[in-house]
C-alpha cells in the first residue's frame, strides 16, 4: 500500500502540475495539443515582415493572428463570433504575444469574456532560437511603414533594387486620388487594362502603352494599391502577366496606409513615358488563362481545380451578384473557394483591418473543397477583381502553379454551351 501511495502521488502532482511559459523555449517543451497561441501583432509581422530593428520576422508555429488593434472595432459579441472564427477554443491554456500595452489589451478582453487560463509571453519572436513560419513570399505583400521607408529613402530591408513606382488603382476618373494619395503615387483607371464584352485584359499592344505610360520596365518594383484593393491585386495580375518581375501589394490598401498616420498628398503625378520594358508582352501568359486553359482544368479535378471565388449565394445560383450579368450559377465542376458577402466584398480572406487572413485559414477552407497546393489551380469570379486579390495571396503563400480565369463567370455564362449548374452542394476532396 505504502509503495503504491509512493508511485501514485507523484503522478497526481503531475497531472495537476499548471501549463506554465513566459518564453518561447519554454512553450516549445508543453504539449502543443494542450495549448493554443496568439500572436496579437499586425499580420504583417505575423506574416514574416521583421519588428522593429530586428532582421527576421514571422510567427511561432500554428499561432493564431489576432491583432489586438483590431478590438478598437469590436464589440463582445462580434469579438467571440471573430475568435471562434478564427479558431480560438475558449476552455484551452491560451499563451500571448506581442507589445507589453497590446497584450494587456487583450488580455483583459478576453477575461471579460470568460477566458481566464490566459499567460503572456514576454520574449521577442526574433529572439526565439526555434522554428519560426513565415509566407513564402511575405516581402511582396507590403506593410505600410516598409512604404513609408522606401518612399522616403530610408535603408530598408527588401527594398527595391531597380527603382519603384507606386500605383493607386481604381476603376474610373481619378477623383478620390486628386484629393489625397500616397506620396508620389501615380493613378491607373482599370478602363485601361481591362476591355469590353467581357471586362478581360486589354490586347498586349494596348497593355504595352499602359506600362510605357506609367514609365515601367520588367525590371521595375511596382507597388500597388486601392481604396478597394482588389482592383489594385487586378493591375498586379496583369503586370505579373505582362512580366514585371518585382510587383508588390499594400496588404491592406489604401486604408492601412491612413490607419498608420502618414502624409498624403492631392492632385496628379506622371510618369517619364521615355521607358522601354525591356521584354516581350507577356512574358508570364501562364499567370492568365482563357475558356479553353480553363476547360482544360475541369476535365481533371483530381489534379487541378477551377477555383470559384464568389459568393455562396452566387456559387449555388441564388444571385448573379452583378445588375449587368443576368445568369445565375456556377460552372460545373469548379471547386468553392470562398469570397465575402456580396460581389464587391472579400471578408472570407481578410482579417477586420482588411489585411490579408492567415495562410492556415485559407488553406483550410480550401482544403475542404479539395484544392490542394499541388494542384494547378486557377482562381475566377465574375470579371477578375475577386479572384486576382486570392491569386496573389495563393502567390505570397507560395502557391506556384497558379493564375486568373479571365472571363470567369461572366464569359463563361455568356455562352449558353458551357456547361453550367445551380443548386446545393457539399464539398467532393
Amino acid at each position: 500500500m505504502v509503495s503504491g501511495k509512493r508511485l501514485l502521488l507523484p503522478f497526481i502532482g503531475l497531472l495537476s502540475t499548471p501549463l506554465m511559459a513566459t518564453t518561447f523555449d519554454d512553450l516549445a517543451t508543453l504539449p502543443a495539443s494542450d495549448i493554443q497561441v496568439i500572436d496579437c501583432r499586425s499580420s504583417n509581422h505575423y506574416n514574416g515582415w521583421p519588428e522593429g530593428s530586428a532582421t527576421i520576422g514571422g510567427h511561432y508555429p500554428g499561432a493564431i493572428n489576432f491583432d489586438s488593434d483590431w478590438l478598437s472595432t469590436l464589440r463582445p459579441p462580434h469579438l467571440e463570433h471573430l475568435l471562434q472564427h478564427k479558431g480560438v477554443k475558449f476552455d484551452k491554456k491560451t499563451f500571448l504575444y506581442c507589445g507589453p500595452e497590446k497584450a494587456k489589451v487583450l488580455n483583459e478582453q478576453l477575461h471579460s469574456i470568460g477566458m481566464d487560463n490566459v499567460a503572456v509571453i514576454t520574449q521577442k519572436i526574433s529572439d526565439y532560437k526555434g522554428e519560426i513560419e513565415r509566407l513564402p513570399k511575405f516581402q511582396k505583400l507590403v506593410s505600410p511603414e516598409w512604404l513609408e521607408q522606401v518612399i522616403n529613402g530610408e535603408n530598408t530591408l527588401y527594398a527595391p533594387e531597380k527603382g519603384f513606382k507606386v500605383v493607386e488603382v481604381a476603376w474610373g476618373p481619378p477623383t478620390k486620388y486628386l484629393a489625397a494619395h500616397i506620396p508620389g503615387a501615380l493613378y491607373l483607371n482599370t478602363n485601361d487594362i481591362e476591355s469590353e464584352p467581357w471586362w478581360n485584359r486589354v490586347d498586349d499592344k494596348k497593355l504595352a502603352e499602359v506600362i510605357k505610360n506609367l514609365g515601367i520596365s520588367y525590371d521595375t518594383t511596382v507597388i500597388f494599391y486601392g481604396r478597394d484593393n482588389t482592383a489594385a491585386a487586378r493591375a498586379a495580375n496583369i503586370m505579373m502577366y505582362a512580366g514585371v518581375e518585382d510587383v508588390r501589394l499594400l496588404n491592406g490598401g489604401w486604408k492601412s496606409w491612413v490607419n498608420a498616420g502618414y502624409i498624403t498628398e492631392p492632385m496628379l503625378n506622371s510618369a517619364s513615358a521615355n521607358v522601354e520594358f525591356g521584354r516581350p508582352i507577356p512574358s508570364r501568359p501562364d499567370l492568365i488563362i482563357d475558356v479553353p486553359e480553363a476547360k482544360n482544368i475541369l476535365a481533371d479535378p483530381k489534379h487541378k481545380s477551377l477555383v470559384s471565388i464568389r459568393t455562396w449565394d452566387e456559387y449555388i445560383g441564388k444571385t448573379s451578384g452583378y445588375k449587368y450579368i443576368k445568369p445565375k450559377g456556377r460552372i460545373t465542376g469548379s471547386k468553392w473557394g470562398h469570397a465575402g458577402s456580396d460581389a464587391y466584398h472579400l471578408e472570407d480572406f481578410r482579417n477586420p483591418d482588411d489585411t490579408m487572413l492567415s495562410a492556415d485559414s485559407i488553406e483550410a477552407f480550401w482544403k475542404e473543397w479539395g484544392i490542394e497546393k499541388s494542384h494547378q489551380a486557377s482562381f475566377y469570379c465574375g470579371t477578375g477583381w475577386r479572384a486576382s486579390e486570392v491569386f496573389f495571396y495563393a502567390y505570397v503563400m507560395g502557391w506556384e502553379n497558379i493564375s486568373v480565369f479571365d472571363g470567369g463567370w461572366f464569359e463563361w455564362s455568356g455562352d449558353p454551351t458551357n456547361p453550367t449548374s445551380t443548386g446545393e452542394i457539399k464539398p467532393s476532396k
